[in-house]
């Protein structure tokens, strides 16, 4: 049963890395969206195409107000998900042991 722990064990660290670079990305996207950048380089454009398919959904939940509030939601997800999932998986596969 190790091995079924050691998997849990190694899927909530993942999960909790891709969360934090997740969480990292919308941030730099929503900080240098406030200086107007520039749209041909190529770091906006990274930015850009790996955060706007999470984001676009939740701009539809929620139309366009003064400010746009999707990052902000999408990161309260985030962290939800690293209290809440991270820990779980971390105790399904100490319970697995």
């Amino acid at each position: 049963m190790f091995v079924v722990s050691n998997f849990f064990s190694a899927l909530a660290n993942v999960v909790d890395i891709l969360l934090n670079v997740l969480f990292w990305l919308i941030f730099i996207r929503a900080a240098i969206s406030w200086v107007n950048p520039d749209p041909y380089n190529q770091v906006v454009q990274f930015l850009d195409r790996t955060t706007e398919p999470i984001l676009a959904p939740v701009r539809k939940l929620f139309p366009a107000m003064a400010i746009d509030i999707s990052p902000l939601l999408v990161c309260l997800v985030i962290f939800f998900l690293r209290k809440f999932l991270v820990p779980t998986l971390y105790d399904i596969g100490f319970s697995v042991r």
